[in-house]
């Protein structure tokens, strides 16, 4: 199969809100009044954790009947471990972003749990936002335009 490019445009509403596009969707980050937001949506590191949730969540749905996985119902519950003092202070040595990210996947099942703790393991190693995260991807500036 050929390579496949997803596209999101990022645009700057008012103070930190940010309006992101996706195809024909829109989605509002912002950032709490803590950290000087107004609190209209989540942030981006919590869209991050929500974006590694919903992968998953969808990895499950779409391959439990293939792996004879009974899936009656599948959360996952995440939290990651961020210094606010990295990317707002500038702190050195402290890292701007998560220092770890923890889950926990809920399956409601009535499949033999070695087989459940298999389809996990499957879960894992199929989720692109997992294998993003942990194994790293180049970002990579393409240029500027100055308007």
């Amino acid at each position: 199969m050929a390579l496949a490019t997803f596209t999101a445009v990022s645009k700057r509403l008012s103070g930190l809100a940010v309006e992101n596009t996706v195809r024909d969707f829109k989605t509002v980050m912002d950032e709490p009044p803590s950290l000087g937001g107004t609190d209209t949506g989540m942030n981006p590191v919590e869209g991050l954790l929500a974006a590694l949730g919903s992968c998953q969540v969808i990895v499950a749905s779409a391959f439990a009947k293939a792996n004879k996985i009974d899936l009656q119902d599948f959360w996952v519950e995440l939290e990651g471990d961020l210094d606010p003092d990295g990317f707002l202070m500038g702190k050195p040595g402290v890292r701007n972003g998560f220092q770890e990210i923890r889950f926990t996947m809920h399956i409601k099942s009535n499949s033999p749990a070695e087989k459940v703790e298999e389809f996990q393991k499957f879960i894992e190693s199929r989720c692109p936002v997992g294998d993003t995260l942990s194994k790293g991807t180049h970002i990579l500036p393409s240029k500027i335009v100055i308007e």
